[in-house]
């Protein structure tokens, strides 16, 4: 059982796998589930999206079709996020943790939409597990819904296409960069996480800085 879990988040993990076994549909998968359903917020969606555009730019994907296909998965994913919150509401603030669940990412969603508002649906795009809550906190705080869609589209767009056409252009720079994806995908990730860490440290300071006073 427990070979079983680890392989299942081995082949998870890896993105070039992911990409050469199930080609679009896919990534398609993957990206809706991690933006549109509460359990995906552990799928790996930065770097498979830079990986996607690597393997366009060497001929295996379709460039026009993956950010289509892809961008309209991502928006969709943020829209039943949104619906599921304004369905759910407070109730998900009571519920205990589970393996999938973990309460503290939707209050940390929750307090990231708090600073930032409207713009949270387009900034948390770019930021692991925070872009899986934050349609879901928009829904459960009322976020006027063609506000909320406006945003929704916006973000789609901006994070498909900066992830996707990223890493196509690095592909087409640099030959045989899908030799060396490993170092990719771990540049990907370590950035991804840069400004949940700034975000942190800011938090920190103003704490350390109400303490003095």
């Amino acid at each position: 059982m427990l070979e079983t879990a680890k392989e299942i988040l081995h082949r998870i993990y890896d993105v070039k796998w992911l990409i050469q076994a199930g080609g679009i549909p896919m990534i398609t998968g993957i990206v809706f589930a991690e933006t549109g359903l509460m359990v995906g917020f552990f799928l790996p969606g930065d770097s498979l999206l830079v990986t996607a555009g690597i393997f366009a730019a060497a001929g295996y994907l379709e460039l026009g079709l993956l950010l289509v296909v892809v961008t309209i998965a991502g928006i969709v994913g943020d829209q039943t996020g949104y619906w599921f919150g304004r369905k759910t509401g407070p109730a998900l603030f009571k519920r205990e943790d589970s393996l999938l669940f973990k309460k503290h990412h939707v209050q940390r969603a929750h307090d990231f939409y708090e600073k930032y508002g409207s713009k949270t649906i387009v900034i948390a795009r770019f930021l692991p597990m925070i872009r899986t809550f934050a349609p879901i906190v928009a829904g459960i705080a009322q976020m006027n819904y063609r506000k909320f869609v406006f945003y929704n589209i916006a973000g789609g767009i901006l994070w498909v296409f900066s992830m996707v056409l990223g890493g196509y252009f690095l592909g087409s720079a640099i030959p045989n960069i899908d030799k060396r994806i490993h170092w990719v995908i771990a540049a990907v990730i370590v950035l991804s996480f840069v400004p949940v860490v700034l975000e942190l440290i800011k938090a920190n300071k103003k704490r350390f800085a109400l303490v003095k006073e």
